[in-house]
């Protein structure tokens, strides 16, 4: 019999969270719920894929196939008494098939993606690391205190860009995609300039 390999289970939003990105939650449906107790007894994580079809409460929504871990950073009650996270993207994956569970939870099989190789900005995207400091200290980003290696490490660079810029879902889904650290810098490149 086949190894079905790794599973997790899906949170499918609106949005796409890209590694090392932060990204807050509010939840209040019972399967997510129930799947965050899971995540606190035994340690376990999930992903976050960009919603194809469908919506976020109510009914399983069709997710995309590629997606990024979530790791829990924070939780607490929000005003409203719903419970309020904040997660950080870690490892990309690939959804190779779904189940749903009886309530309602999406379960997937997954391949997880390499990690990027650590390699310097080509000279042609030197200038997104440069644009990247800017939006970094835009946001108040203490620039100072981010190792200088950092600003020349081609898929920091991207994901940080791909995090930050005011990218379409679409066009944040393929940024995530992309398996090239400089492709992915090159697909970003392209989204600048059209503006």
């Amino acid at each position: 019999m086949d190894d079905p390999g790794p599973t997790l289970a899906l949170f499918p939003l609106h949005t796409v969270l890209v590694p090392g990105a932060a990204l807050g939650l509010r939840v209040f449906e019972p399967r997510y719920l129930d799947l965050l107790r899971d995540c606190g007894r035994s340690g376990a994580t999930f992903g976050v894929c960009l919603i194809l079809e469908g919506a976020e409460a109510g009914a399983p929504a069709m997710p995309a196939a590629y997606g990024t871990e979530a790791l829990i950073e924070d939780f607490d009650r929000d005003p409203d008494g719903l419970l309020a996270l904040r997660v950080r993207g870690a490892r990309r994956f690939h959804v190779r098939r779904t189940r749903v569970r009886d309530n309602g939870l999406v379960v997937a099989g997954i391949d997880w993606l390499d990690d990027d190789p650590e390699e310097p900005l080509q000279p042609q995207h030197a200038l997104l690391g440069e644009l990247l400091q800017r939006i970094l200290e835009q946001v108040g980003t203490d620039v100072a205190a981010i190792p200088k290696p950092r600003f020349d490490d081609a898929a920091w660079v991207g994901w940080r860009l791909a995090e930050l810029l005011p990218l379409s879902d679409a066009q944040r889904q393929g940024v995530l995609q992309e398996t090239d650290p400089h492709l992915r810098l090159q697909q970003l490149l392209e989204f600048v300039s059209e503006e």
